[in-house]
């Protein structure tokens, strides 16, 4: 997503890590899922907080792989490589660009919020972890 350029402190924008390819599927796979949890909701009592749609499910995977670039960004202007770690912005900046995008189409309730916020750094250290322990990701966090 860098289009082989670098930003005016002669550092990639993103890094080679992002591209085009994989934020358009990311995007993508956000829809499919909610479209196919809109069926679910058709024939399942599952008790969801809100009801969710083709168009909620893209914002929400547009909205976490945004805020995961934001997240590069910052990471690349403080000169590190791709793959470093910093505590809290790697686990919350998906999740504020999908609660921001998420926002224009449905009203996020502050408690709900405040759910998301806590409980996303522990699902997220413990999947990386996992990922790491099985060898699929090269680093634990």
């Amino acid at each position: 997503m860098d289009f082989s350029r670098n930003f005016f402190d002669g550092r990639p924008l993103f890094g080679a890590g992002k591209t085009f390819e994989g934020f358009s599927l990311g995007v993508f796979l956000g829809a499919a899922t909610g479209f196919l949890q809109s069926l679910l909701q058709n024939f399942y009592s599952l008790g969801v907080l809100f009801q969710i749609s083709p168009l909620y499910g893209a914002l929400i995977g547009f909205g976490a792989l945004f805020g995961d670039l934001a997240g590069s960004f910052v990471k690349r202007r403080l000169g590190l490589k791709r793959g470093s770690a910093i505590p809290l912005l790697d686990q919350l900046d998906f999740v504020a660009g999908a609660i921001f995008f998420a926002s224009f189409v449905y009203r996020i309730e502050a408690d709900t919020v405040m759910l998301i916020v806590t409980i996303t750094p522990l699902v997220h250290l413990a999947a990386n972890v996992i990922g790491y322990k099985i060898g699929t990701k090269r680093e634990p966090w």
